[in-house]
């Protein structure tokens, strides 16, 4: 029986990875799993060696601060994936945990077949790293068609195989008539998937809210969480005591609500192009501490956050970054644009025509689970 070792770093990776091994467990029922990873690859039925949590940090500081520990979880990853000696080694996103892990693990066993999805962004920052991951990575699959250009040059064996995100997908029929109040407008709002996120920007985004109720009376507050991170963020919402907001985790739920969203205000990240998939208008918000802020201002070298504007080269989406991102400029902006329908029209409009230009001709699970497919009978 043919083995794949599943290497997911956090919970949006989890999710990358459990599309791609669906569909290939649709075409293939004889391939064992064993993974690092989170609930999405665990309702597939493949088993984690350890909580996905126990390895998502964020932040240069967090990682230099746990640098030991992380060092630690590394090598026992190695240990446990050599262990289990997988026909393929399939890492997912999170570059900084997953791309050290396949390297040792490529070291010791060079027969282990290394495919990555998801890139490093080297298109922002440390272009050098193509050159390094020549030496471990087999074969790497690109979100979007212009990361080619970085690999070819290196002769790197790549695929773009498009973004799940901007997918068109079957409907799925859920029942959320009861979860939606009546005669209520609702707002979207994306706190993140990694605790540490959520922990600087669900007050901004609370506080936010409460300025809108002073104001008005008629609009419904949906965070969208993970399975991991939905208790911590209802805890929170119940001791600030607002009626109008509710927390949504289930996948299909989430889709649906955002689809009846008005608007959303999201954390920069992938799921922006969610948001953009399903044609609701928005804005991006990030903040880091100041130390993290400041290593990132050096090393970047792009002008935007949001992979839409990053596209175009302009800001196409508002991008409320570090001091901007406050409750009182979130309430400004997205009031400005409820009252102005022309602004939200454009933006939908550039929106759509920059997803059409990144979109693949089949999809990102069609296209991954083949290149996985060839390996395994290679």
């Amino acid at each position: 029986m043919k083995k794949i070792f599943i290497l997911t770093g956090e919970p949006s990776g989890d999710k990358l990875a459990s599309t791609v091994i669906s569909k290939l467990q649709s075409i293939n029922s004889e391939i064992k799993y064993l993974s690092v990873g989170g609930s999405n690859l665990k309702k597939l039925g493949i088993s984690s060696i350890y909580d996905l949590k126990e390895i998502t940090y964020l932040g240069f500081t967090s990682v230099i601060l746990n640098i030991f520990k992380i060092r630690k979880k590394i090598n026992q990853t190695v240990e446990e994936i050599v262990k289990f000696n997988p026909d393929v080694l399939f890492s997912v996103d999170s570059p900084d945990f997953t791309l050290r892990v396949a390297e040792k693990v490529k070291k010791i066993n060079s027969n282990i077949k290394t495919i990555h999805y998801v890139a490093p962004q080297v298109w922002v920052w440390r272009k050098n790293r193509v050159k390094k991951i020549k030496r471990f990575i087999d074969h790497i699959l690109l979100l979007f068609e212009f990361e080619k250009e970085y690999f070819d040059k290196e002769k790197i064996k790549n695929t773009f195989v498009g973004h799940p995100l901007i997918e068109t997908k079957e409907n799925t029929k859920t029942k959320i008539d009861n979860l939606i109040p009546e005669d209520k407008k609702i707002i979207s709002l994306f706190p993140g998937s990694r605790k540490s996120e959520t922990i600087i920007l669900l007050p901004i985004l609370i506080s936010f809210i409460q300025l809108m109720n002073k104001q008005y009376k008629d609009y419904f507050f949906y965070f969208h969480a993970t399975e991991e991170n939905k208790n911590s963020i209802l805890d929170i919402v119940k001791q600030n005591n607002i009626q109008n907001i509710d927390v949504v985790s289930e996948e299909n739920i989430k889709s649906d609500v955002l689809s009846k969203s008005i608007f959303a205000v999201s954390k920069s990240g992938t799921v922006s192009l969610q948001i953009c998939n399903a044609n609701i208008p928005s804005i991006i918000i990030y903040k880091l501490g100041f130390i993290n802020f400041m290593i990132f201002k050096l090393l970047v070298n792009v002008k935007f956050a949001n992979i839409i504007n990053i596209i175009n080269n302009r800001e196409v989406i508002p991008e409320l970054l570090q001091n901007e991102c406050n409750a009182n400029e979130i309430y400004k902006t997205v009031i400005y644009f409820l009252k102005h329908p022309e602004l939200i029209k454009n933006q939908l409009n550039e929106c759509n025509k920059t997803l059409e230009g990144i979109r693949s001709k089949t999809s990102s699970s069609d296209e991954s689970s083949a290149v996985l497919s060839n390996y395994l009978v290679s």
